[in-house]
């Protein structure tokens, strides 16, 4: 068997996985009050692993959310903006981006023509999207290996949604 990539974690969710957590983590409204539940969660949930990570809610162009935990610093800020305007503007997950351009054998930073300093094809922003409406706006986590960043979203939809 070969090792993975530097780049990629052997456990690393696969396409279809990343693909199954979108269509499955799908919200019927999300309102400011459910950006604050959703925050809180993400950073009881950091908390709980002494995760060094900020964590930010947008919808629809606003910031509904944002948590820096101890530890995280302001190049957190930066990837989380940098990752969620993937989000925005693919309409899918940072990482299921990234993901899809590995799998054509190149990456998001020499293929996809967009300036690296704007944009990140790196776990750890997933959309929000309600069903029927579509993306309306992105959750993301920085502070940790990209795939934990991812992990750590979709647990905390994932508990949300099962609510």
């Amino acid at each position: 068997m070969t090792p993975p990539a530097p780049h990629q974690q052997q456990d690393a969710p696969g396409i279809e996985e990343l693909q199954e957590q979108e269509s499955r983590l799908v919200f019927d409204r999300f309102t400011h009050d459910d950006a604050w539940a959703l925050g809180c969660l993400l950073v009881e949930l950091a908390r709980e692993r002494q995760a060094p990570v900020a964590i930010d809610i947008h919808r629809a162009g606003q910031q509904l959310f944002h948590a820096a935990l101890p530890g995280s610093t302001p190049d957190n800020d930066a990837w989380i903006a940098r990752k969620r305007r993937v989000v925005e503007r693919y309409g899918c997950a940072s990482y299921l981006v990234g993901a899809r351009f590995r799998a054509k054998g190149t990456t998001f930073e020499e293929s996809s023509r967009l300036d690296p300093d704007r944009y990140a094809a790196h776990g750890g922003s997933f959309p929000l999207t309600v069903r029927d409406v579509g993306v309306i706006g992105a959750v993301t986590v920085s502070g940790l290996p990209q795939v934990e960043d991812h992990r750590l979203v979709v647990e905390a939809l994932e508990r949300f949604l099962n609510r």
